[in-house]
């Protein structure tokens, strides 16, 4: 009976001691990972990974630890505008998260360069930049994990609320001082300042009609182009195909849109009103006749063209559209 009592503890000494050894391994490892992330972090907000970095930092167990990894292509050669503007953003968002007062272990930020790491791209059959993912602490990554770039943009503040869907953290995101701004508002008042100044025996244009339509036109504009969805959303100014190099003005998508293609849209209804408004001075003015048929024509011609080629934008983004001027 004693002999079977031994044989049993021994026996379960035996399978609770290898486990023991294997859990404090783990522990050793993940404690190692752990540290070295935060060492590279204390350097640089954003880690920049190699293959190598990738598969034992990223995807190699165990790790207790989120990452949020930028895929890009910031060599010259490449010739990547947006990844360059992705990355500043990116940036901002990193180093608001280490500065933080809130800043743990629990997610790290991270990028790897295609002409550093094509083996990554390759392992995760990645064909565009830049692509930002999320790597969780257990299992593969979902489609969620993968950031709808076309549709919310890049800029910082959509990225930290991506950041709070994935892992419930919230990024408080802080930009450095950007004087630009008012440099440009202040230089701009000074002008005028400075025009009314030297105009202040003579201040009839402030009552002109005309000024203050240019201005009301020029604001509405500028509105109804999408100019402040794209300070929103901070979208790229256009979409550079990496394999066949093509570049995309237009996105294909109702959901989003270009910079380019805010500007193309701006021009074509500048361009209808214009129309508009020779038609109009052609109806009403009091000049000889010849002049007024080539403000007609000329009206007219501005409205259908560039009339029908907002049409053909808005088939193009909304599929199905059944409207149509002069194309298809």
């Amino acid at each position: 009976m004693f002999g079977k009592l031994y044989s049993t503890l021994i026996f379960i000494l035996f399978f609770c001691h290898e486990p023991s050894d294997a859990q404090r391994k783990k522990e050793t490892l993940l404690s190692e990972k752990v540290t070295q992330m935060m060492g590279w972090t204390s350097k640089r907000s954003v880690i920049r990974m190699n293959g190598e970095k990738f598969r034992r930092f990223v995807k190699a167990p165990p790790r207790n630890y989120s990452v949020f990894i930028m895929f890009t292509a910031l060599q010259p050669q490449r010739q990547c505008g947006v990844c360059k503007q992705a990355d500043e953003e990116f940036h901002v968002l990193a180093n608001s998260w280490h500065y933080s007062s809130a800043f743990t272990n629990r997610i790290f930020f991270a990028s790897v360069d295609f002409d550093e790491g094509s083996d990554v791209f390759q392992m995760l059959n990645m064909n565009s930049a830049p692509t930002f993912l999320h790597f969780p602490p257990k299992g593969k990554p979902r489609r969620s994990d993968t950031y709808e770039l076309q549709v919310r943009g890049f800029s910082a503040d959509q990225l930290a609320r991506w950041v709070a869907d994935r892992t419930d953290v919230q990024i408080r995101v802080i930009r450095p001082p950007n004087y630009a701004g008012p440099l440009l508002l202040g230089f701009l008042l000074a002008v005028i300042g400075g025009l009314a100044y030297l105009r202040r025996n003579n201040l009839e244009f402030l009552f002109n009609k005309n000024v203050w339509a240019f201005s009301a036109l020029c604001f509405a504009l500028i509105m109804t182009s999408g100019q402040m969805w794209n300070h929103i959303r901070g979208p790229p100014y256009a979409h550079k195909n990496p394999n066949t190099g093509q570049v995309s003005y237009i996105h294909g998508s109702s959901q989003a849109q270009f910079v380019a293609e805010t500007h193309i849209v701006l021009l074509f209804n500048g361009a209808v009103t214009a129309g508009i408004i020779l038609l109009c001075e052609a109806a009403t003015s009091d000049i000889d006749t010849g002049k007024r048929k080539i403000m007609c024509v000329a009206g007219i011609c501005l409205v259908m063209l560039c009339f029908s080629w907002l049409l053909s934008i808005f088939r193009a983004k909304y599929h199905g559209y059944p409207y149509s001027f002069l194309m298809g």
